[in-house]
């Protein structure tokens, strides 16, 4: 199974109470059911030509509100995790899973190659990100540095956390006994899941790498927004909910206005740029004038947000994504 969806699954199910689990195992199992004897739901979300963030929404509003939350989560990021086609495979195994661990059936993590140990770590990452503040995620990032570096210049320390024959426990209670109290909830369940879904002698690579992700996570979180003009509250709101639907995680916006883009709007978000602006369009219209060609790529969704209350004329011109 997908090694990112075994760290997620980790992640949600580790939050329950053992009956908790038990209800999500069998609700899971009824949404396995349902994908199975419904054609036209299976046939959509197994179309390869479906995005996988679009399979995801899709999931997730079908189950929304009809199944307790964790089940949701599951099956929505079930859904972009895996390849199209292995959907219904991945909900057999998320109940198969749920139900295995709400019966005391679970084991150790397998041991895996390092690149799908660490997309495991990854995936348990993703899910707890998705309940931790932008802030949170900022001393956390500190804190697992910190503890890496330690790990890296303690031969002592490094041979127990490495070490694949001492019990996955018992390397945890390490980690316990020196982070404990010190440091944020968020960092030691991470830490203690690097210990125990990443492979044992790349538990200093795994830590590095997973600050790396928290890194990127944070930058996913952050929207920085330079308007034309002044955007409401409204605007901004549905604006959020636009990025929050194409990042998978909710997103704070960072507005500044700039009258020198005339009017629209350019969201940088990570290393990904969304520009809906007048000026940028003028740009991108000489630049294909000169080329002797013309491109249009719609930009409507994100646009609409905020540009609904303006002319048609002025609409059309802040339309495009580059």
């Amino acid at each position: 199974m997908n090694p990112a969806l075994q760290g997620y699954v980790a992640a949600v199910l580790d939050a329950l109470e053992p009956r908790s689990i038990k209800t999500v195992a069998k609700d899971l199992r009824a949404v396995e059911q349902l994908f199975i004897s419904n054609a036209d739901l299976r046939n959509a979300l197994t179309d390869v030509a479906v995005p996988a963030l679009a399979r995801r929404q899709v999931m997730a509003d079908l189950l929304a509100k009809k199944v307790d939350r964790s089940v949701a989560r599951l099956c929505a990021y079930a859904a972009s995790a895996v390849h199209a086609q292995d959907i219904p495979s991945a909900l057999l195994w998320l109940s198969i899973r749920a139900e295995a661990i709400a019966e005391g059936r679970e084991g150790d993590e397998e041991i895996l190659a390092y690149s799908q140990a660490r997309l495991r770590v990854g995936g348990f990452a993703a899910a707890v990100f998705e309940e931790t503040a932008t802030k949170e995620l900022e001393t956390v990032e500190k804190e697992i540095f910190t503890f890496a570096r330690a790990v890296a210049e303690s031969q002592e320390l490094r041979a127990v956390l490495s070490n694949r024959d001492l019990p996955v426990k018992l390397r945890q209670s390490v980690v316990s006994d020196l982070l404990g109290k010190k440091v944020n909830a968020v960092t030691l369940r991470l830490v203690h899941y690097a210990v125990a879904g990443g492979r044992p002698r790349d538990i200093v690579g795994t830590l590095d790498w997973l600050v790396e992700r928290i890194a990127e996570a944070r930058g996913w979180r952050v929207a920085r927004v330079h308007a034309g003009q002044e955007i409401s509250a409204a605007q901004k709101k549905k604006l959020e909910s636009t990025l929050a639907t194409i990042t998978g995680a909710p997103v704070e916006l960072q507005v500044r206005v700039d009258p020198a883009l005339l009017a629209g709007i350019r969201v940088d978000i990570g290393d990904l740029r969304l520009d809906a602006t007048a000026k940028g369009r003028l740009e991108r219209l000489r630049e294909h004038v000169v080329a002797g060609g013309w491109q249009d790529q719609g930009f409507g969704r994100l646009e609409a947000g905020v540009h609904h209350d303006q002319t048609s004329a002025t609409s059309n011109s802040a339309k495009g994504a580059k």
